[in-house]
């Protein structure tokens, strides 16, 4: 345990790991080879490995937490890690440039622009209803279409009838510890629901306060909730 401590107290001296530099969900978005069916199991195991990450992170691990996302790029990039011993020189060099980030955070725009957006919907237009594995770990978007974050938890069945999603790890957000409290009936979701947005800008985002505790004991907390809330109200 000694050795833990000492080992966490000289690696806090280092440059944090940032997780969400990974780009993992934006890759799952644009990636049809990662989107399909066939690869969900590949896609939950490369938010595992983000998630190990996490855990690597607050223990003061930032070295291992860096290689750990190194590995996390490369399985992105694709191909296999196999297939680097072979001749095809081109898919080695993509392999190893996946090992840098290129886009920080909170720099990544969306394709709202394009004239063949497709409108967005409220999610109590969609048809069929929406399901919680759907909105789990999707990427969520402020009304200027940046990258606010990803969904990491949803509560339901507040005593208001208040249902919210949790908001973290990108954007504005240290990955795994800051969130924000975003009230679902507030978001809205593009039509092949991989993406959800909010109702105020990058901007007006930075005045959205943090989740004030980990242990949701905000929940009791209506003054709170109502100022929150107030945030997102429809513009």
């Amino acid at each position: 345990m000694a050795a833990l401590i000492g080992t966490v107290v000289i690696t806090e001296a280092k440059a944090e790991c940032e997780i969400a530099d990974a780009k993992l969900e934006e890759a799952i978005l644009q990636n049809p080879r990662l989107r399909g069916p066939a690869n969900s199991q590949s896609v939950r195991d490369l938010r595992s490995l983000r998630d190990a990450a996490f855990t690597l992170r607050s223990y003061g691990r930032h070295e291992d937490c860096e290689r750990l996302l190194a590995n996390i790029r490369e399985l992105i990039a694709g191909p296999p890690m196999g297939s680097l011993g072979d001749n095809d020189e081109e898919e080695a060099d993509k392999q190893n440039a996946a090992r840098e980030p290129k886009i920080k955070r909170g720099a990544a725009l969306g394709s709202r622009d394009k004239k063949d957006a497709k409108p967005l919907l409220r999610i109590d237009e969609l048809a069929p209803g929406l399901r919680t594995d759907e909105m789990l770990g999707a990427e969520v978007r402020s009304s200027d279409d940046k990258i606010v974050g990803e969904v990491r938890n949803i509560v339901f069945g507040t005593k208001d009838g208040r249902d919210y999603a949790i908001v973290a790890s990108g954007g504005f957000f240290t990955a795994g510890k800051d969130s924000i409290v975003v009230p679902i009936r507030s978001l809205k979701v593009s039509q092949d629901r991989a993406s959800f947005f909010l109702p105020i800008s990058k901007e007006i985002m930075k005045t959205v306060p943090l989740m004030p505790d980990q242990h949701y004991e905000w929940l009791s907390d209506q003054k709170w909730r109502l100022h929150n809330d107030a945030l997102f109200e429809r513009r």
